[in-house]
């Protein structure tokens, strides 16, 4: 994967090159370097070329892995000598100072979450260091090449496995005094979810938390949810992994009811269906995300129910964005948002519209889907029921 670089050649203005300095866990130092370290590691960007500064440790593998010009040993410029002249973090930034040097660069634009550290070295050497105010990088990344795209479906593909064994958990339990039992025990979140994380180990995945909420718990968006699942109360399952070769994520939410769902969530699943189906059609290039959040308004705001467009302190109703990038990250550029910016082929963003009130719970249907040329090609193969 060669990404373009041209937009990040014009943000450097008269800057020589732009620094990373993360380890491999930082989704724009894995973009710009081509290259996945446990420690920091020094990436410097350049419209002639792309250096890296790395420990003895990764010196063999980032020459084998990375997609670099260059790649030098920081043992090469002292470092050991140098941090115990200066201390760790004055002492680093006067090493990469004198590899930044080495390539003819005397002014760097940086992310904004930037080491203090290494940046104080730096212009302790004379280095001009200046915060890219643009985020540059994060933009390039929000326009997916095929290979990217790729990856994602891959992703969500195991996702969609995952989906079905909570789904077939949830379908096959029990119902005891209004509670879902598995296997003579009652039916947990906490069940549920390691069921999920058990079926994306195997397919190569992982994730850090998902969502498995019932009842109140799913009326805050983001709860994780905790407990006994109850019967015919709706069961919000969002998750979101990660492929442990090629680190690309995908998202996908569905809402369950063991049991006889009550007329409220009956209304506002086919109501959340209907703010999903407008949002999709409304894809395409040049479309603004923000129209497309718009779109999900309309379908809400038309029925009667509160939306954070008609009333910015709503607790009730929708009450989040439509959706977000996804890619290295699970959040990531474009927004689908009130303040979304223009779609472009290759965006992969979600769309996730949903209803929330404690009396009720939560009900909400995410799809991943990418921009294409003439519209959008949906990469959620699982089907939308309640």
């Amino acid at each position: 994967m060669q990404p373009d670089f041209s937009t990040l050649d014009a943000t450097l203005g008269d800057h020589d090159g732009y620094l990373l300095d993360a380890d491999g866990t930082d989704s724009t130092q894995r973009y710009l370097s081509g290259f996945d370290a446990p420690d920091p590691f020094v990436t410097c960007y350049t419209p002639e070329g792309t250096h890296l500064l790395v420990s003895g440790l990764e010196y063999g593998r980032a020459n084998a892995d990375a997609r670099a010009d260059t790649v030098d040993r920081l043992s090469a410029y002292d470092y050991r000598d140098r941090v115990q002249e200066l201390g760790r973090e004055t002492g680093r930034g006067a090493v990469v100072a004198d590899f930044l040097a080495e390539h003819g660069v005397e002014s760097v634009l940086v992310p904004g979450r930037f080491p203090l550290g290494t940046a104080d070295g730096l212009r302790g050497s004379g280095v001009r260091v200046e915060v890219d105010e643009s985020d540059a990088v994060a933009e390039i990344r929000a326009v997916k090449t095929d290979e990217e795209i790729e990856h994602v479906r891959r992703t969500q593909r195991a996702n969609e496995r995952a989906m079905a064994a909570a789904e077939t958990l949830i379908d096959s339990a029990s119902v005891v005094d209004g509670v879902l039992h598995h296997e003579g025990d009652s039916l947990t979140s906490e069940a549920v979810r390691r069921e999920i994380e058990l079926t994306l180990l195997e397919s190569g995945c992982a994730l850090d938390e998902t969502i498995v909420a019932c009842g109140a718990d799913a009326a805050d968006p983001h709860d994780r949810g905790s407990g006994p699942l109850r019967a015919g109360e709706p069961i919000v399952v969002d998750i979101f992994p990660r492929d442990k070769e090629t680190r690309y994520h995908a998202d996908m939410t569905r809402t369950f009811v063991r049991g006889e769902p009550s007329e409220t969530v009956r209304e506002w699943f086919e109501l959340t269906d209907e703010a999903r189906r407008a949002a999709l059609d409304a894809v395409e290039p040049g479309v603004t995300g923000a129209a497309v959040h718009d779109a999900v308004c309309d379908v809400y705001e038309d029925a009667g129910l509160p939306t954070l467009r008609a009333d910015p302190d709503a607790e009730t109703g929708f009450i989040h964005s439509t959706g977000h990038g996804v890619g290295l990250d699970v959040h990531e550029l474009p927004r689908i948002a009130p303040d979304g910016g223009e779609l472009e082929p290759g965006n992969v963003v979600t769309i996730e519209p949903g209803l929330y009130d404690p009396d009720v719970g939560g009900v909400r249907i995410e799809d991943l889907v990418v921009v294409t040329e003439d519209g959008y090609e949906n990469l959620t193969e699982y089907p939308v029921e309640l």
